[in-house]
Order: C-alpha cells, then structure tokens, then sequence
C-alpha cells in the first residue's frame, strides 16, 4: 500500500536539483483498539530535513466544536455517524521535495533510488498536504468551512418536509463525523474520494479518548453522551504499574478510598516539602498532562483540582505528587462519569434579567454581527454563562481564581479554572474580572455559532453570586473609577447594551461555576453535580454503566 508514494528512478536518472535526502525506516505496532491488530509503517525520518514552518502547521476540529456539533445534531433529530480514512496521509501529494534508498521490505527494488511524491508518514508537511487535499475535495461536494473552525464544513440542505437544515462534516485528520439526516449517505460519498477503512462507517464510539453513545434522559429527551470511563481506568492502572516498577523510586501507592478529590487540609502554595528528582518531576508533569486531557473529556468535578497542579510543574515538590495520586485515587473510585449534552431548553427566569436603555451611557450600539455569517437555520439555541471567583484564594501571592461553564440550551460546551492575573483587592474586583474573562469567551461562542448558521434565541444569560456586581451591571446610571476595574466593569456593560449579554442574580450555593472555582468537599460536589446539570449524570447514580 506504502509503494504508491514512491517513484523509483532508473539507474541512468538524476536526482532532480534542488530535491534533499531522507531516510525511511520501519514502524512496528499493535493495535489494541481493534482487536490485537499487527500493523507495520513505512515511515520517513522528517525530523531530519529542514521543511519550511509553514508547511507544518495542519489544523483540526475543536473539542468546544464537537460538543456543539452533538448537541445540535439531538436538538435537530440529526443523524450522527463516524468514519475513518484508509492510508490517509498516502492519498495526499507530497509537498517537500525529497528522495531516499529503498530498503530490503520492498524486495527486488531494495536499494533503488526513489523520490517520495506522496505526503508520507514521518515528514513535516504530511498533516498539512492531506488537510490541503481533503478540504478541496470537501469544496469539490458543495460543502463550505466554518470561519471560526476551518474543520467544520456545512452544506445546506432541505428535510422532507421542506424545512431547510446545515447537515456537517467534521475533520480531525483521517478521523470524519457526519451530522445530517443521512449522515452515512454523506461519509459514502467521501468513499469515492479517500477510502474508507471497511466497516468504519457507522455510529460513533470513541471520539479522542472519549466514549461516545446515545442515551435517552429521564426527560424522555434522546441525547448525546461522552464517557472517560475507559481513559481513566486505563490511566489509573498505567499509574499503578508505574507505581510497582523499579522505576519509580517514591515507594506511592493509590490510595484505596479517599473520600474527596483532595487532601484534607492541603494548600499547594505553601507547600515546603523536599522537592522532586528530575525523573519524578517528569513523571508529575505526565500526571497533569493526562488529567489535562481528562477534564477536557468532560470530567470538569476536578478541574480546579487539576489547574492548581498545573501551577507547580517547573518546580513540583513531594507533596504536590501526593496530591496529583490522591486525585487519581479518587477517579479510580468514581471513573465512570458521563457529561450529558443535553439539547433540552432550560428554564430562565426572565424575572432575574433586566433590560435597561444603555443610549444614554453607551450611544444606540448593538452587537456587531459577522458581515459573512451563513443564513441561520434549523431550531435556535439558548446561550447561558455561569461565573463565579475565589477571592485571593493563593496565600502566597493572593491571586484569585475566575471559574465559568458556558450551557448552551442545557448542554455544557465550554468550561475555565484559572488564576487571575492581577491582585484584587476585593471580592468585588475578582468577580468582576471573572465575569469579563467569561464574557470575552462566550463572544467567540456566538461568534462561532453564528458562522455556524446556528439561529441564538437571543442574549447570553450571565449567571453571577456578587449581587454588586450584577447591579452594577444592570444599572448605566453605576459609576465606577477604579482603573483596574473598569476594563472589567465597562467590557460587560457595553456587552448588555449591545444585546449580546444580559446579567442575573444567582444564590452562591446553587452556581455550578463553584465546581470551576474551589475545591469543594465531597458532600457540595455531589449536590452541584446531582442538583444543578446534567454535567455527569453517572457519577453517583446506581445504573451507571459498568465499562
């Protein structure tokens, strides 16, 4: 299958001028996701040529776009489907110009001169060439790219009952999801253009490390779900065989059954602990980097947990690893969470947000809409943004911590823990600063959707528990002087005079954004997961999945 990316040279051909060098080598490996597979790769040695930057760089398909995508798929009664491509980067033309020696796999012709003309494996511009060549072939079927995801592509389209619809396409290297009312027909007609490994077109299962399935809600309402069950135990038992090897020199264990995500007590910042060997502190960076990608899976109950690690991997001490395997400890206990991308409209009360005449203050402005947006079609969406801080929670430098979730209907598409970059002085400033940083996301979510051709039923609800901040807020007849506040305090008000935002009261106990803010008790955790969203409707319930 590889020899389609070679042509051999005759013994009497040049190398052209200007072509450079590479060598290739072979790449043994088993596939364990698809049933113990044997599989072998001809790879080249790019890492040894000199390609240009540019030709590097290959985008891919958000996460914050998947979930949308899956929450708009329910909401419209779409169709969802998944594919992968054969041989992918081998159907690309190679952009580099480079030669090598064929060696003894490709038998009779070992030894040969041969230069690469397609994009294969191992070179700098591989990702690039077959992200080049597919979206063509995606204009060539009528399908245009988001503006704010190059890898969306939509196509409008018209259901049976004449109501037109976006069906979309989304792209993250060889890996396809289909979203429309015949999403299989859609991934058919790729086929004919990049094969499709056989028996690849079918409903999705696995999407980046998380399991994908359909539930039915106790609502009766037919959703999405995304489960990091089997990355985390597949990461917890990694971490014991670590743990049991001679390699590791700390003589840790798991713990059998912590009761909270954190030690009791523990604060990272003054942690004075003897600090960790290189190797150790290697290994403490690994920890975070998989609990980095396990909260972007949705496991967002341990987000803070994770963003204060994070804090301390140039310099990570003995306690910080205790931590890091406390927090693991803890996921091998509770691993199979769900988030829920529920499509259910919620309920606002309109009571709590109130519209003011901001001309007086700000001029007749509104929200500026993208000149180049697509017709928004099929059912609209609410946008909801829940903001909350811990006020100098760092004892050491007294930085505050901004958290926010951003819902759109009842679905969880976007989520933040980080420590603020100035020194507030007051709760009041924190929150403040929060809410802007909250804001300026949920800009690129309206931005994104609306390019999207996704209708919003209207302005993004802002959820905050600083009652002087929402009046503040709500009233343009407010004044506040303060310079380091009022970048905040001016960026969110000119946001509800626009019609983009509106702000609303929320009690600190019932804000979800608390799990995005603080590391809660065990009790307070589950009451926010159970109560407030559906963020992970397995965690504590009885007929959670067994995975």
């Amino acid at each position: 299958k590889v020899r389609i990316a070679f042509k051999i040279l005759d013994e009497s051909d040049d190398i052209p001028p200007g072509y450079a060098y590479v060598e290739c080598h072979l790449v043994f490996d088993i596939k364990f996701g698809e049933g113990f597979r044997r599989k072998v790769r001809n790879v080249a040695g790019g890492h040894k040529v000199n390609t240009p930057q540019e030709m590097r760089y290959s985008s891919v398909v958000s996460r914050e776009t998947v979930r949308i995508a899956l929450t708009i798929a329910a909401l419209n009664g779409l169709d969802v489907k998944s594919s992968d491509v054969q041989n992918a980067y081998l159907t690309a033309p190679c952009a580099e110009k480079i030669w090598t020696k064929l060696g003894p796999e490709f038998g009779p012709d070992a030894g040969k001169r041969a230069i690469i003309v397609r994009a294969l494996y191992g070179l700098g511009s591989a990702g690039n060439s077959f992200n080049s060549h597919i979206s063509n072939c995606m204009r060539h079927l009528g399908y245009e790219n988001c503006r704010a995801d190059h890898d969306l592509w939509y196509k409008a389209d018209v259901h049976p009952d004449g109501e037109p619809y976006y069906k979309y396409l989304l792209l993250y290297v060889d890996d396809c999801l289909a979203i429309g009312l015949d999403a299989a027909q859609e991934l058919k007609r790729l086929d004919h253009y990049f094969q499709m490994k056989p028996g690849s077109i079918q409903d999705p299962e696995v999407y980046l490390g998380s399991k994908i399935k359909k539930i039915m809600l106790p609502n009766g309402v037919v959703a999405w779900g995304m489960s990091s069950s089997k990355y985390v135990q597949e990461s917890v038992r990694n971490i014991e065989k670590w743990l049991a090897s001679d390699k590791c020199k700390m003589r840790k264990q798991l713990l059998k059954n912590p009761r909270s995500t954190w030690p009791s007590g523990y604060e990272a910042e003054l942690d004075t602990s003897e600090e960790l060997n290189a190797e150790d502190a290697h290994y403490y960076q690994h920890l975070v980097g998989v609990a980095h990608w396990i909260v972007e899976l949705g496991r967002v109950d341990i987000i803070t947990e994770v963003s204060v690690l994070s804090s301390y991997l140039a310099n990570p001490r003995d306690g910080h690893m205790d931590a890091a395997l406390h927090l693991y400890s803890w996921l091998k206990n509770h691993h199979n969470a769900r988030l829920v991308l529920d499509p259910s409209y919620p309920d606002i009360d309109q009571d709590n947000f109130i519209q003011r005449d901001w001309e007086n203050v700000y001029g007749d402005i509104k929200e500026e809409l993208p000149p180049d947006m697509p017709k928004p079609l099929g059912k609209d969406v609410d946008l909801r943004l829940h903001v909350d801080s811990s006020h100098a929670t760092d004892k050491v430098n007294r930085r505050s911590r901004t958290g926010f979730f951003v819902f759109m209907n009842s679905a969880l598409i976007q989520w933040c823990s980080k420590k603020q970059p100035t020194i507030e002085s007051s709760v009041f400033g924190a929150e403040f600063v929060a809410m802007k940083h909250g804001i300026e996301t949920m800009r690129g979510i309206r931005y994104k959707l609306r390019m999207m051709g996704v209708p919003l039923s209207g302005p993004t609800y802002v959820y905050g528990d600083n009652m002087s901040v929402i009046h503040n807020t709500q009233k343009p007849e407010s004044m506040l002087k303060k310079k380091s506040n009022s970048i905040c305090y001016h960026t969110i008000r000119e946001s509800c005079a626009t019609g983009e935002s509106i702000t609303g009261w929320v009690p600190s106990g019932d804000n979800p954004s608390d799990l995005a803010s603080k590391i809660l008790p065990s009790g307070q955790l589950r009451e926010h997961l159970v109560r407030d969203t559906p963020l992970l409707y397995d965690i504590y319930d009885d007929h959670s999945e067994k995975e």
